[in-house]
């Protein structure tokens, strides 16, 4: 069994990834976490996720939990904070927050140097073959396309683009031997004149509660190819996540992402 700690316990996805550990017959919850300013601390964490009283408090300091994988899908600082803790008591992680800048990223592959962790913008299995869909769409249809990245999400989602989006863009400009700090294009406004061929453009959408949408888009002359995905529930993300730490029970460190867990490569 993989005792598992969940940070911000309360939150929306918090909450979902309880429910799927409750579900899970190779995980137990472990520990939940939440910020020190939380009203919640101290309360079950099952009752809070609406699966039960599962005798598990939910506390302010990772270091009072005994646990096997961290699963984090908070704020990048929340993030970075539990990590140093992580690394410190010798404790996997499973990523899934996005938003880090290079600095963020950084420091999350020297802790990888360490300790076992897996890092994805998106958990969802789903959305991790469309990852390799899109490989393979980019070098098939190469620069006879134009290329757009479509995402839309729910109104509180606090970053844009979103990371599956961003890391979509990554795939299709690795595979065409493009730098995408170069080559995106966020949003059109006012007379922009003809299209770049090279650029890759994205679009957001944040509306309701839109779970999360994304598609690219590749549209040649007389026909178009569109890779898509949409989640109807959090509960494809936090099935990954759970998979995921699973998974990391056999690693002693290194940096992975789903690709791995999934076999691929």
């Amino acid at each position: 069994m993989t005792r598992i700690a969940v940070s911000g316990a309360a939150g929306r996805m918090g909450k979902t990834i309880i429910e799927t550990i409750e579900q899970s017959s190779e995980a137990v919850l472990a520990g939940a976490l939440e910020r020190t300013e939380s009203t919640l601390i101290g309360a079950d964490a099952g009752e809070v996720a609406g699966v039960g009283k599962l005798g598990v408090e939910i506390k302010n300091n990772l270091e009072e939990i005994d646990f096997d994988v961290l699963i984090e899908f908070t704020l990048p600082e929340a993030t970075l904070a539990n990590l140093s803790t992580c690394q410190a008591m010798g404790r996997k992680m499973v990523i899934g927050t996005t938003g880090l800048d290079s600095a963020g990223r950084d420091q999350v592959i020297r802790a990888g140097e360490d300790i076992a962790i897996v890092m994805a913008p998106n958990m969802s299995v789903g959305v991790n073959l469309c990852f390799k869909l899109l490989d393979i769409a980019a070098r098939t249809l190469a620069d006879e396309v134009d290329i757009e990245v479509i995402e839309a999400h729910h109104r509180h989602k606090v970053d844009a683009p979103s990371g599956t989006a961003l890391r979509m863009g990554e795939i299709v400009a690795d595979a065409l031997g493009r730098d995408l700090g170069q080559c995106a294009l966020y949003g059109r406004e006012g007379r922009t004149g003809p299209r770049d061929r090279k650029t890759i453009g994205f679009e957001t959408i944040r509306a309701g509660d839109i779970v999360g949408d994304h598609t690219v888009l590749f549209a040649g002359q007389g026909e178009r190819v569109e890779i898509t995905h949409k989640a109807s529930s959090r509960m494809t993300f936090a099935a990954g996540a759970v998979r995921a730490a699973g998974w990391l029970m056999d690693r002693e460190q290194g940096l992975f992402d789903m690709q791995d867990v999934l076999g691929l490569r």
